[in-house]
């Protein structure tokens, strides 16, 4: 049995940033989309985040954006490889360790959240790479660093990918780009110049577009990839991800992170376990690894996908009875389970019914720690720990190396990052980002990628894998990659339409049906820092 396909996720911190500077920054031109992940000190007060009216509620994410921080951001920047197949491709991934140099607020609750999920603390004020909130001070647009990353960002006119990221997009404003706004209407104008080519949410794509049941992240990414699976055995098309082959210089920085499917079959021990509601529901669980039930996002999946199965018979045997005339009281004992079809096909998303009782929406109101900076499901109630499954199988539909063609972009490398490149064998290898991308089988990519040191995190059987804003950055991409494959059947113009013009400019509202629009209305102007800092932006260009 083959070894399990693995993710690599390369760590960047003070004492490297200097070293990988130039490949981030390739990677950020050079990719078709880059999603973003975060992971944040704390929210404040949680109920404040989902207030009905959307201005206050805009107020309540910046006084938390003004007063925590960011101490980790994600990027993961997949690029097309069209030569291949438009389904195609290349994905390189960093974890971004942040230290801020303002005051912050730290929440204890977000403290624990992370530490038990492998967020290293030490590691982040040892060599956390440093940044002020705000606007710019003194030769910041000159200086290496993660505002300068995220100029970078902003010039390469990407599309932006995030998973329920009002959040985000409010701490990385405040963080990294200039003071925030004080109105909703504002921030949305600036933010439609900063990122032109669309902002997108994998959340509101897997509800409102894909319709899961469940859309916290590893649930909307395990969905897509079991999905894609299905896609791959049935000969039609589908997604393929594929990796860089790391020199072994640049390999000491490389977390590997696993990412396979389980098996279809669960042991019979685990199945004894009956799965925790809560967790299936909404990706979090208020007992943590004290939970005696299953939190394994694989068989969550599959009990999904078997109710759904039994309701799509009993909708058939009701349109069965309908059509002949059945006698009514077996019209009357069917009629339930199409009254529950029905109020999932009428408005909004489709929402899980065994966690929606009123009771239970406010026992996790109310105790909900939510340290990566989600908003809260149905009136606090989304919260997202976004972490890995408890196993991992050998299985990995598509992940492996590319032989990459656009050779032009390794003359943008540093004298530094050619030097690594050039380490390797092969006269087919070209460098694109950090490293050089071969054609070969997994088992050797992977060890290549083992010439430094491989880490692998093992927790509570409960609660999954390790939660980092690097690989939730590339889970989030993988869910739009997706989606982007399932909208390329549909008949469109081929003119100036954006990439996903169902999903372009949507963010998804916790306890809304409509998405939050960014766009610069008539009525709101762009803020003064913001005309400021995209000037600079693209005089420093």
């Amino acid at each position: 049995m083959a070894a399990p396909a693995r993710v690599p996720v390369v760590d960047v911190q003070s004492d490297n940033l200097t070293e990988l500077w130039p490949s981030l920054v390739l990677a950020l031109r050079s990719a078709t989309f880059v999603a973003v992940d975060t992971e944040l000190s704390g929210l404040g007060p949680r109920r404040s985040l989902v207030q009905p009216c959307l201005e206050e509620r805009y107020k309540a994410v910046c006084s938390a954006a003004r007063t925590r921080s960011v101490l980790s951001l994600g990027l993961a920047c997949f690029k097309q490889l069209p030569e291949k197949s438009q389904n195609t491709y290349l994905c390189q991934i960093y974890n971004l360790t942040l230290l801020c140099v303002d005051d912050y607020v730290v929440e204890p609750h977000s403290v624990q959240f992370l530490v038990q999920h492998g967020f290293d603390f030490n590691k982040q004020y040892s060599q956390g790479i440093p940044y002020h909130k705000g606007d710019d001070k003194d030769k910041d647009s000159q200086s290496q660093g993660v505002r300068t990353l995220f100029l970078e960002l902003i010039r390469a006119k990407k599309p932006l990918v995030l998973h329920n990221g009002l959040i985000d997009l409010v701490f990385l404003y405040q963080c990294f780009y200039a003071h925030l706004p004080e109105s909703l209407g504002t921030f949305t104008a600036d933010l439609s110049e900063m990122f032109p080519a669309g902002i997108y949410d994998s959340k509101y794509a897997s509800e409102f577009e894909a319709r899961f049941v469940a859309s916290y992240l590893e649930y909307a990414y395990k969905k897509c990839k079991k999905e894609n699976c299905k896609l791959k055995d049935s000969s039609r098309q589908h997604l393929i991800v594929e990796f860089c082959n790391y020199p072994a210089s640049v390999s000491q920085y490389i977390d590997y992170r696993y990412c396979s499917l389980e098996e279809e079959s669960h042991n019979t021990e685990e199945k004894k376990v009956p799965v925790c509601e809560k967790f299936s529901a909404y990706g979090w669980c208020p007992k943590g690894v004290k939970c005696p039930h299953s939190h394994n996002i694989d068989r969550i999946i599959e009990e999904d996908d078997e109710l759904c199965e039994k309701r799509r018979k009993r909708k058939q045997r009701w349109k069965h009875h309908k059509n002949t005339k059945a006698s009514a009281k077996a019209v009357k004992e069917e009629n339930s389970g199409e009254q529950m079809e029905q109020a999932q096909n009428e408005e909004g998303p489709p929402k899980k019914q065994s966690c929606c009782e009123p009771a239970a929406a406010t026992e996790l109101a109310e105790i909900t720690p939510n340290g990566e900076g989600r908003p809260l499901e149905e009136n606090a109630m989304d919260v997202e720990t976004e972490v890995s499954s408890d196993t991992s199988t050998p299985w990995e539909e598509n992940l492996g190396n590319t032989e990459e063609t656009a050779a032009q972009l390794a003359a943008a490398l540093s004298p530094s990052a050619k030097g690594n490149s050039d380490q390797v064998e092969r006269k087919e290898e070209v460098s694109w980002g950090l490293g050089s991308v071969r054609h070969t089988d997994i088992p050797k990519t992977e060890a290549a990628g083992a010439a430094g040191k491989e880490k692998e995190t093992h927790v509570p059987p409960s609660q999954g894998g390790t939660h980092r804003a690097g690989f939730d950055a590339f889970m989030t991409g993988y869910i739009m990659a997706y989606m982007s494959l399932l909208k390329q059947g549909e008949n469109r113009d081929n003119g100036a339409e954006p990439w996903l013009p169902d999903c372009h400019n949507k963010l998804y509202l916790s306890g809304k049906s409509v998405p939050l629009q960014i766009v610069k209305s008539l009525f709101s102007k762009s803020s003064k820092a913001h005309s400021k800092k995209i000037k600079l932006a693209w005089d420093t260009a």
